[in-house]
């Protein structure tokens, strides 16, 4: 060893002995804050799903590859990362000997050839993301990017630390082939020759590059260290456990989507009946309050803005960011973390846990920031502003695109819960419709007895539970499908086409109540459980005897199909749910529905959230569409103009999240954006499936002053069109809008 060797040697150990130290440290310091979290313990079950999961996501990518050139330069980046580690390793033989290597695979020929090609790629990779992060800046001209609100310097410090450790890994080899100390022939590594032959021969420059390598690795190790919020470097190790923990690891739809997470206390569903206040947790009121996977969802947030990029809200000028809800709570809890962890906090009641001698080794600016109330406006310095927390339409775009399966949606309404249950602190005309689905069963505040008038007129008759001898089907007709006049004539159409294809299907008419929806994604758990549990025992009673398989239900309404299919099992009520588009389609396809008019003027189709995305129900609304469109030629998305934002990327119509029932003052109309889009295609017709999409367009259409040219209808109203244009005569009338 000489004495270059004995230098770099040393600094090497140096260096690496205090990164290690701090990242010890650190690590040390996100558990203890992930752990402050309520206990989550349904999150340990089905480990071998998890890990199956966990591995397809990460070594497959499936998630980012949806993004194309971004997600596979990503892919070569992380393998990169991955298997290159291994050079880094290699470079502390390096330092001691020019002619170090790794013990065993060092000179095998596959090895030098999978690192260089991993190598190549990697560069290209990282290049290709700093060219999207430049290109995507927040200062550039042109709108808002999804970085802002990003910390930029440490995405352009990890991006260059990567670049910089595999230049140098090229360097090290170079300067082996030019030594003529390289193990590994031309043809397994090419590039490394090619660098070689532009160095001299200087056999101090192997270890002093290894040195180099060395330092700007541990160098990067240190700034994350002492940067635990820093997501965008830690979340390439944190990924691998939040994916592992996600809620629904087997759900195609995606974890956070579909069924919401139950109102818990301590790990436990809330039973209201026993619940009190001042024992049991109502929501999340402290940052403590979220499960310890809701501070780890936080902690692992990358900041790549994908959920900003598609969040309705963020589009229109609303002041919700996803990514940036994420980061106020993440930098809230750790900034917290001292004074929780030294005993602080309030109880149920708001008194303080900790003793003042407890507290008393606490900088002022940890007790200002645990004493910020959660959710508060600028006067009031709260972590997440009322605006932001009430402008989510729970669409799930968010959920949907995020890398590292973090559940939005489920912290949002776990804040909202706690807002209205225990603050009663809410939009105020949402509470209208609170109030009418405690006393009327609906939103709307319409009389029970009038659920069953959208049957008058009919040349049919429609049968009820319990005087029908027998049926296939329980057509859940829905709130808006009894009282909303828009609504109720693709109630009609679609009971129309069940009697014309020989389903046998009952109603329940005035023994139906609303689905729920709107009160749970609003936050408020009580209203939704009354309403719930009353319909799982109307349901049950209804289907009495039959197993699961045969308690079938078809929904007109994705949110009460969402419902009814993913969350009444929570209260007892396991049924199979299916959506009018996908029994129309089955229908079609097996020729029990024949089309024979089609639909000129072209068709657009409007993914509803709780349908597509939440649910993953694309093809059985376009098959049913392509066979209007051709006359009954057609198949899935034949014929259709398809918007640009459509299918898990469909953008929302604004009325989700009890959205419908709360006045949007702020920013550009959700649903205007939406109808402005849909107009763009040059379609005539704007199809939808479902009720809220259906009046939010209709008012975008009508607001456009666009109601002679686009007409929007449900795709049972313009599959009725193609298959009896006769008694599909009247449906085209213009019908007052409700809201």
């Amino acid at each position: 060893m000489g004495s270059v060797q004995i230098v770099t040697t040393i600094l090497a150990a140096a260096i690496t002995a205090v990164a290690v130290w701090l990242a010890v440290r650190a690590v040390r310091k996100m558990v203890a804050v992930i752990r402050l979290g309520q206990p989550a313990p349904e999150r340990f079950a089905d480990k071998g799903a998890r890990a199956r999961t966990m591995l397809v996501e990460t070594a497959g990518h499936t998630r980012m590859l949806r993004w194309g050139v971004v997600g596979a330069a990503h892919w070569f980046v992380m393998v990169g990362f991955i298997v290159l580690s291994l050079l880094v390793l290699e470079a502390y033989f390096e330092v001691v000997s020019p002619t170090g290597g790794l013990p065993l695979i060092g000179g095998l020929a596959v090895y030098g050839l999978v690192t260089e090609v991993i190598a190549v790629l990697g560069v290209v990779g990282i290049g290709v993301l700093i060219a999207i992060r430049v290109r995507n800046r927040p200062s550039r001209p042109g709108g808002r990017s999804r970085f802002t609100g990003s910390t930029m310097w440490q995405g352009y410090f990890v991006e260059a630390v990567v670049l910089a450790v595999l230049v140098m890994g090229f360097v090290i080899r170079g300067f082996k082939v030019a030594t003529d100390h390289f193990e590994y022939p031309l043809w397994a590594t090419p590039v490394s020759h090619a660098v070689g032959a532009l160095l001299p021969a200087w056999p101090a420059g192997v270890s002093i590059a290894a040195l180099v390598k060395i330092a700007i690795s541990m160098t990067w190790l240190i700034v994350i260290a002492l940067n635990v919020t820093m997501g965008v470097a830690w979340h390439r190790f944190l990924a691998f456990f939040n994916i592992f923990f996600k809620r629904e690891p087997t759900r195609p739809a995606g974890s956070g989507l579909g069924a919401l997470r139950p109102m818990t206390s301590q790990g436990k569903p809330l039973d209201f009946e026993e619940a009190d206040p001042e024992k049991d947790q109502f929501g999340v009121a402290q940052v403590e309050q979220f499960t310890w996977k809701g501070l780890l969802d936080f902690s692992t947030c990358t900041e790549c803005g994908r959920c900003q990029s598609q969040c309705p809200a963020w589009n229109t000028g609303k002041p919700l960011s996803p990514k940036l809800l994420v980061l106020s709570l993440r930098d809230h809890a750790y900034a917290k973390a001292p004074y929780l962890l030294a005993g602080g906090g309030k109880d149920l009641t708001g008194e303080e846990k900790a003793t003042q001698a407890q507290l008393a080794h606490l900088d002022v600016l940890t007790l200002a920031e645990a004493d910020k109330p959660l959710i508060g406006d600028a006067e009031a310095g709260g972590v997440i502003d009322p605006d932001v927390l009430w402008s989510c339409t729970t669409c799930g775009a968010c959920v949907e695109q995020c890398p590292v399966d973090i559940e939005h949606v489920d912290h949002i309404v776990d804040m909202r819960r706690y807002q209205v249950l225990i603050e009663s602190s809410f939009p105020s005309e949402a509470g209208v419709m609170l109030r009418n689905l405690e006393n009327k069963g609906n939103p709307w505040g319409a009389p029970q007895n009038t659920r069953e008038d959208w049957t008058k007129g009919l040349d049919f008759e429609v049968p009820r539970v319990g005087a029908a001898d027998d049926f296939e089907y329980l057509f859940w007709v829905g709130c808006a499908g009894a009282f909303e006049d828009r609504a109720k004539k693709t109630t009609r159409a679609v009971a129309t086409l069940l009697h014309e294809a020989g389903v046998s299907f009952a109603i329940l008419g005035e023994g139906e109540t609303c689905s729920g929806d709107p009160a749970r994604r609003m936050g408020n758990e009580f209203v939704f459980q009354m309403l719930a549990q009353q319909n799982v025992e109307t349901l049950n009673e209804a289907f009495e005897g039959r197993e699961k398989a045969s308690r079938k239900i078809v929904a007109t309404c994705p949110h009460c199909f969402n419902t009814l299919g993913n969350e009444y099992g929570q209260l007892g009520g396991d049924f199979e749910v299916v959506h009018h588009t996908q029994l129309l389609a089955h229908l079609v396809s097996t020729g029990r529905l024949t089309p024979v008019q089609p639909v000129d003027g072209g068709v657009t189709y409007h993914d509803p959230c709780y349908l597509g995305r939440h649910n993953r129900v694309f093809a059985p609304p376009r098959e049913v569409l392509g066979s209007a469109v051709n006359g009954g030629s057609g198949g899935a998305g034949s014929g259709i103009v398809e918007m640009p934002r459509n299918s898990e990327r469909s953008f929302c119509c604004g009325a989700g999240g009890a959205r419908m029932w709360m006045e949007e003052k702020i920013g550009k109309r959700i649903n205007v954006d939406r109808v402005e889009e849909a107009m763009s295609t040059g379609a005539r017709t704007v199809a939808v499936g479902c009720p809220f999409c259906s009046t939010m367009l209709n008012d975008g259409v009508n607001g456009k002053g666009a109601g002679e040219q686009v007409e929007v209808v449900d795709v049972a109203s313009v599959l009725l069109r193609s298959v009896r244009p006769d008694a599909a005569a009247g449906s085209r009338e213009a019908t007052p809008t409700a809201g």
